[in-house]
């Protein structure tokens, strides 16, 4: 019986229960690609953010030690220790390797721009910094494996007029547009540059304008570099651009001190994708060196990542607020149009209990159907998300079934509730006199 009047309620009310599913599956759709959206998001962001440099700078130990004791820094002369070029690529075999997107080596150079005048070496000329870098390294790991790395990833932002450079272009470099702009030089043009390791001709590929004091440098292979400072098969510094987890109180903790941990919490920090793990991380691989987050980059990651998910839940819990709202209307309509039908129950001896399950396991089996078509049609607003914000696909996460789920039965309850007290509110007396 209970079965029948569900069946003839459900067929009468077609429209209404069409209205009711159709308010389900706008709110389950949403949430659902909402969700796949957040929980992926974190990996997409952080993505996009590498394009825009490094998060992580890794130095010489001795170098760190004197720039936090007596605040020398790169150009001071003072704190020239370096770092061994051949165990580079020992960053690429860590716990977290394929966190690590990109990574760059730079050797700082003390050089001169010199005259085109015979004597020029003699008499010297404006002092410049000239950086020796990695630019599209193609690279052999020692685990067998091979990876192209270098600064022309990471500094993907730069406007080049001209050519980027390559790594076989041993004589030839790219000016920075302020040093451009103070030597009058321009693409094309050939330069003599003078250092301790000897004088050099080179060739200016590309004037680049990064809107930083990079602007000040003139960027060669880092071979060239090594041969004009004399100093062979050295860096002064590494660039690291890595995927990383927002920090935590954890990872606070272990940046300080990570000896501080407990067992179990240091593997927890290790085995997760903290700046400071990953940082701890390359310590261990690269002998005698410091490896620093760029705090301003690091945070600003996170904080951008931690918005945005919270934006995500947001728009998540308003959609189903509306969805709930939705229902309730449409839920509380259909109980006054029906209240002849509930009075005649109620005076048949139903009480509150068996009739208030009636109408519930209506919106119920409505809301399955609703819910189940939204979810699928939010699996497909996840992925035209994915590709037209990130160019990607949205991995589909199996948890958020559950979630999308208990979501929709919490906003048909809620919905609900307004019709239920009006149902019991109902008198059979009074309904069926028509008051």
């Amino acid at each position: 019986m209970f079965w029948r009047l569900i069946r003839g309620a459900l067929f009468r009310q077609k429209g209404k229960m069409l209205m009711i599913a159709f308010t389900i599956a706008l709110g389950a759709s949403l949430a659902t690609a909402m969700l796949n959206v957040m929980l992926d998001v974190g990996d997409k962001v952080n993505q996009e953010l590498k394009t825009y440099g490094a998060n992580i700078q890794v130095i010489p130990k001795e170098a760190s030690l004197l720039g936090d004791l007596y605040g020398l820094g790169e150009d001071s002369g003072a704190a020239e220790r370096y770092l061994r070029e051949s165990e580079l690529g020992s960053l690429k075999t860590i716990f977290w390797a394929f966190n690590i997107v990109d990574f760059a080596p730079y050797l700082n150079v003390r050089a001169q721009l010199l005259d085109e005048s015979p004597d020029a070496a003699k008499t010297g000329g404006e002092e410049i910094r000239l950086v020796g870098a990695w630019f599209a390294k193609h690279l052999d790991l020692p685990t067998g494996e091979s990876v192209d790395t270098g600064m022309r990833n990471m500094k993907s932002w730069w406007e080049v007029d001209g050519e980027w450079l390559t790594d076989a272009d041993e004589d030839a470099a790219m000016a920075g547009s302020l040093l451009a702009e103070r030597a009058g030089l321009a693409a094309g043009d050939r330069i003599r540059v003078g250092a301790q390791g000897g004088t050099r001709e080179l060739t200016i590929t590309g004037i680049f304008n990064a809107g930083s004091d990079e602007d000040e440098r003139l960027y060669v292979p880092l071979k060239t570099a090594q041969a004009m400072a004399g100093r062979a098969g050295v860096v002064s510094s590494v660039e690291v651009s890595a995927l990383t987890t927002p920090d935590n109180e954890l990872s606070r903790r272990a940046a300080q001190n990570p000896k501080s941990l407990s067992t179990k919490e240091w593997e927890t920090w290790y085995c997760t994708a903290y700046v400071s793990a990953i940082c701890y991380q390359i310590e261990e691989a690269l002998g005698d060196s410091v490896a620093k987050p760029i705090r301003q980059v690091a945070e600003s990651e996170g904080a951008i990542l931690e918005k945005t998910q919270l934006l995500m839940l947001l728009i998540t819990i308003l959609s189903l607020a509306g969805s709930a709202l939705g229902i309730s209307n449409l839920v509380t309509a259909g109980v006054m149009e029906r209240s002849r039908e509930i009075g005649l129950l109620k005076a048949l001896g139903a009480n509150n209990a068996p009739v208030s399950w009636l109408v519930l396991t209506e919106v119920l089996l409505t809301g399955a159907v609703g819910g189940a078509a939204g979810y699928f049609a939010g699996l497909g607003f996840a992925q035209i998300i994915g590709h037209t914000v990130f160019g990607s696909a949205i991995s589909i996460k199996p948890m958020v079934i559950p979630l999308v789920g208990l979501l929709v039965l919490a906003v048909i309850l809620a919905g609900s509730i307004p019709s239920i007290r009006l149902l019991l509110s109902l008198r059979p007396a009074e309904v069926l006199h028509g008051r």
